[in-house]
């Protein structure tokens, strides 16, 4: 068994994560994996899990926190999630 890189558990399901640059990674949990490899909001700080808002390349929470930063296009970010209005 190959431990989880995070935690360091030894157990029987761990599972590897292939990114795009050829690294792999291996975790015992979601958690684990979320913890090491989800981005950072670059206004709140906490980990973008789901789709999040990305301007000119940095990440993003929500669109909330896109807007309240000085990227240039931020003011026009929108959270897609939710039912469309008619």
């Amino acid at each position: 068994m190959v431990p989880c890189e995070v935690c360091g558990n030894d157990y029987e399901l761990v599972f590897e994560i292939h990114t795009q640059d050829g690294a792999v990674h291996t975790f015992d949990s979601f958690e684990c994996a979320i913890h090491r490899l989800a981005p950072l909001c670059e206004h709140c700080g906490c980990r973008v899990v789901g789709h999040g808002v990305q301007v000119e390349g940095r990440f993003f929470c929500c669109a909330h926190c896109a807007r309240q930063t000085a990227v240039v296009g931020a003011e026009q970010a929108r959270d897609s999630v939710g039912a469309t209005r008619r």
